[in-house]
């Protein structure tokens, strides 16, 4: 039997743990469960407010992560660990089957890497969404459908979609349409590691991220045309790449209106408009060890798999990896040295109350995969980690992505945006928007911007000819 039947069996039962019954036949929210939101038992997004019988996860508080005194607002996108504990214990090949039910299929890593560690730290709940966000999310437990197939969105406002999920696509659009600020800007790399450990860069830029569909300014409900993700990243380096851009619009209607993608290559006077930049095509800041669907972990449409909403279960995540937007605490010679897997000492793991959705590919449809095993934090949808397969059932890839809230008093929310990809295969690993290097990180935060800013014909006018 391979991990992805025993995780089935595994995490049958789990929906026990959850705070509310999955009813996939009955996709509709009563008012009775949508009063719960907000109340004693769930916060206005759905996650249980109290902590576990063991105490291994704490209550919800919403009181959010305090600034610490090293950090240096004019240099925001450099982080640093507000909470300056250490890790609880640490997990190997010698111990990684006392903690099998919380790992999954990362415990394939431990077989294959003797030399793999999880460092535990204590968990800490301080993901804090603005006043309006959590408002409309109460509104979505009644408002909000998904149409045709799941595959649109229809009158939802600017809040978490289904704060009170009944089938997987719910949850995976939960996890499209998460919350992480208004807009960013910043710098990042991009690394792949093969198996020999010599890292190669594809790609140091700028990036911009904007989420319209949590624009503050337009209340009332989102239309299908309505975008919930724009980006535009610029290539600084290498120099083959140096001046190339891409642009990438996600609306909430993924059938009538679909993903718009447009490279600009150096040299051309014009963007091109890039139809198979989704799906399983080989994610370009990755060097082939995840698909663009794998992007942020999921990243795309729902059509070609069908997802199973299994239930909750406890789980070890990335979550506040503050040191992997800081050179000083994790420069990136020491973390991009391990091979198979990024160094350990870098990495911060804590136990997290997870959604688990299982994906199965359907019947007459493409993609490299066949099954896939998502898990997203309650808390805000944000945070989670993937298992991938192949045609013949193997655990395939990982992907994570790196997640850390924003500071009391600097912003709500928190980001979300750079990726980790394990190939377990073939031994390859990449990072995808690093911020732990000279002059990275995102710099500016929920910045006004111009209203040609994503569009093809100002980026062919700001392109290098």
């Amino acid at each position: 039997m391979n991990h992805a039947e025993k995780i089935t069996g595994t995490i049958a039962g789990l929906a026990a743990m959850a705070a509310l019954t999955i009813a996939p036949a009955c996709a509709e929210v009563s008012a009775e469960e949508a009063s719960l939101l907000g109340g004693p038992a769930l916060t206005t997004i759905g996650a249980e407010k109290a902590g576990n019988k063991e105490g291994t996860i704490p209550p919800y508080t919403g009181t959010g992560a305090k600034a610490p005194p090293e950090w240096d607002p004019k240099k925001a996108g450099v982080r640093f660990d507000p909470y300056h504990d250490k890790p609880l214990f640490s997990i190997t090949a010698q111990n990684a089957a006392q903690y099998a039910d919380k790992l999954d299929g990362m415990i394939e890593l431990f077989k294959k890497y003797p030399k793999f560690r999880m460092d535990i730290y204590p968990t800490h709940r301080d993901v804090v969404l603005p006043k309006y966000v959590q408002d409309n999310a109460i509104k979505n437990a009644t408002s909000c459908k998904a149409v045709d197939n799941e595959q649109k969105l229809q009158g939802c406002y600017g809040g978490l979609p289904f704060p009170i999920p009944k089938t997987g696509n719910q949850a995976m659009w939960n996890h499209l349409v998460s919350y992480h600020v208004i807009s960013n800007r910043g710098r990042a790399e991009a690394w792949v590691i093969p198996p020999s450990g010599a890292p190669a860069l594809v790609s140091r830029g700028v990036f911009l991220n904007n989420w319209p569909y949590y624009d503050e300014d337009r209340p009332g409900v989102r239309g299908p045309e309505e975008l919930y993700w724009r980006y535009l990243g610029k290539d600084e380096e290498p120099a083959r790449a140096a001046g190339g851009q891409l642009m990438i619009l996600d609306p909430v209607d993924q059938l009538t209106f679909g993903r718009r993608a447009y490279i600009y290559v150096t040299g051309r006077r014009w963007a091109k408009l890039s139809a198979n930049l989704s799906y399983d095509t080989p994610n370009p800041y990755s060097g082939a060890t995840a698909t663009m669907d794998d992007s942020r972990v999921f990243l795309g449409a729902l059509d070609r798999f069908d997802y199973e909403l299994v239930g909750k279960k406890e789980k070890f995540i990335y979550y506040n990896n503050w040191q992997l937007s800081n050179e000083q605490t994790c420069p990136k010679d020491k973390y991009l040295a391990s091979k198979g897997f990024p160094d350990p000492d870098c990495i911060r793991w804590e136990l997290h109350r997870v959604w688990v959705v299982k994906a199965t590919l359907k019947p007459g449809a493409s993609h490299l995969y066949k099954k896939r095993i998502f898990y997203w934090d309650e808390d805000g949808f944000n945070a989670g980690m993937s298992e991938s397969y192949d045609a013949n059932g193997k655990l395939f890839r990982y992907a994570t992505n790196i997640y850390y809230p924003f500071y009391v008093g600097e912003a709500a929310g928190g980001f979300g945006g750079s990726s980790l990809f394990i190939d377990i295969d073939n031994g390859v690993w990449a990072s995808s928007g690093a911020q732990n290097c000279k002059d990275c990180g995102w710099n500016e935060i929920n910045i006004p911007l111009p209203k040609n800013t994503f569009d093809p014909d100002a980026m062919s006018g700001a392109g290098i000819r």
